[in-house]
C-alpha cells in the first residue's frame, strides 16, 4: 500500500507542477490570438480575462500520458477524441461557434471513444433492477458523453467553480480506488493524472482568477469525467453508475434546473441566462469566493455519500442523502432557479383583479 501511495503522489504532483508551468505560455497565447472573455451583464468578472486555460490541463494530461499511462487502443481513442474536444473548444474560445457547430465536435469525439475505443454503457443496475441496453448502448454512450461535457460547461460561471468540482470528482474516485484496492487500471491512472492537471490549473483559476478555462477546459474536463465514469463502471471499479452520478450531482442538477427553467419560460435550452445555482447564491449576498466554497462543500457531501455507498454503510448514507435533499428543496423554494418569483408576485394582484371583474360580470 505504501508503494501505491508513492506512485499516486508521484503522478499527481508531477502532473500538477507541469500543468502550472504552462500558465505563462498559455496566457500569452490567449492574449496573442485574442481569446478573451469580456465582461457583460450576465458575467461576474469586471475586466477582460484570458481564456484557453484548458490547454494547461491538456498539456498536463499529455505529460501524464507519456510517463504513466499504458499504450493501448483505448488510450489512443481517448487521445484522439480529447484532441478533437480541445480543438473545438479553442475555436469556440477564439471565435464563438453556434451551439450546433460545437455539438458536432462533441459528437465526433464521443463516436471515436465509443466505436474505436469500445468504451460503452452496455448495461446498468439501478435500485435492484438490471437493464441490458443491447444495440442502444452505442447512442446512449454518445449521449452520456456529450451530456457530461455540457453539464461541466453549464456550471462554469465563477472563478474555480467547475475546476474545483472536477477536482472533487477525481479525488473521490481516487479514494474509492484505494478502498477497493484497484490502483493501476487505466481509468484510475487517468483519474490521478486529471487530479494533478486540475490542481495545477486551480492555482491560477481560484478567486481571484488569473485565467479562465474557457470552452477548451470545460468540455475537456466533462469529456475526461465521462470517460472515467464509463471505464470505471465497465471494470466494476465504481460498482454502480450511481456512484459518479452522485459525485456530479451539483452540475447535473444545475443543468436539469436550467433545462426546466428555459422550458417554463419558453426559451431555447442553449440560450444562456443568469439563474444558475451560483447566481442564486450570489443573489443571497454571498461573495464570489464564499459561493464557490459553499458549492464545494455540498459537492463534498455528495462525494461522502458515494464513498459510504461503496462501503455499504447504509445508515450514514441515508443521513447524508436526507440533508442534501433538504438543501436542494430549500434552494428550489427560496430562489429563482426554476421560476422568477418576483414576477409571479407582481402578476398575482392582476390575476386576482381579473377574477373579481369576471365574477362581477357573471353576477350581473
Amino acid at each position: 500500500m505504501e508503494d501505491k501511495i508513492k506512485i499516486v503522489f508521484k503522478i499527481v504532483v508531477s502532473v500538477m507542477v507541469v500543468t502550472a508551468l504552462f500558465f505563462p505560455l498559455v496566457k500569452w497565447i490567449a492574449k496573442h490570438v485574442e481569446a478573451l472573455d469580456y465582461p457583460n451583464e450576465r458575467k461576474v468578472h469586471k475586466k477582460p480575462m484570458p481564456l484557453l486555460g484548458g490547454l494547461m490541463m491538456f498539456f498536463g494530461f499529455l505529460f501524464g500520458y507519456m510517463f504513466f499511462a499504458p499504450q493501448n487502443t483505448q488510450m489512443l481513442a481517448i487521445l484522439i477524441a480529447g484532441f478533437i474536444v480541445i480543438l473545438t473548444g479553442m475555436i469556440d474560445d477564439i471565435k464563438p461557434l453556434k451551439a450546433r457547430q460545437k455539438m458536432i465536435g462533441q459528437v465526433i469525439a464521443a463516436i471515436i471513444v465509443t466505436f474505436y475505443g469500445d468504451i460503452l454503457l452496455n448495461d446498468i443496475t439501478f435500485f435492484g433492477f438490471y437493464f441490458d441496453f443491447g444495440w442502444l448502448a452505442y447512442p446512449l454512450t454518445i449521449i452520456f458523453i456529450v451530456a457530461l461535457m455540457n453539464c461541466i460547461n453549464f456550471i462554469d460561471g465563477l472563478d474555480g467553480l467547475s475546476c474545483g468540482i472536477s477536482t472533487i470528482f477525481f479525488a473521490t474516485i481516487g479514494v474509492i480506488a484505494f478502498i477497493m484496492h484497484n490502483i493501476g487500471s487505466l481509468e484510475i491512472t487517468l483519474t490521478f493524472i486529471m487530479l494533478g492537471a486540475c490542481l495545477g490549473f486551480l492555482i491560477f483559476n481560484f478567486n481571484p482568477a488569473k485565467i479562465f478555462m474557457g470552452e477548451t477546459g470545460s468540455m475537456f474536463l466533462g469529456f475526461m469525467i465521462s470517460v472515467v465514469c464509463l471505464m470505471g463502471f465497465k471494470a466494476v471499479t465504481l460498482t454502480s453508475l450511481v456512484v459518479p452520478m452522485l459525485i456530479l450531482a451539483i452540475p447535473i442538477l444545475d443543468t436539469l434546473f436550467a433545462i426546466i427553467r428555459r422550458i417554463i419560460h419558453k426559451k431555447p435550452i442553449y440560450i444562456a441566462d443568469k439563474q444558475h445555482l451560483h447566481h442564486q447564491l450570489l443573489n443571497k449576498k454571498f461573495s464570489q469566493r464564499t459561493t464557490v466554497l459553499i458549492i464545494y462543500a455540498v459537492s463534498i457531501l455528495f462525494s461522502l455519500a458515494s464513498i459510504f455507498y461503496v462501503l455499504k454503510d447504509r445508515k450514514a448514507g441515508v443521513i447524508i442523502y436526507v440533508v442534501l435533499m433538504l438543501l436542494i428543496t430549500w434552494v428550489v423554494l427560496t430562489t429563482d432557479i426554476l421560476t422568477d418569483k418576483a414576477k409571479i408576485h407582481l402578476k398575482m394582484p392582476n390575476i386576482i383583479k381579473k377574477r373579481k371583474v369576471n365574477n362581477k360580470t357573471k353576477n350581473k
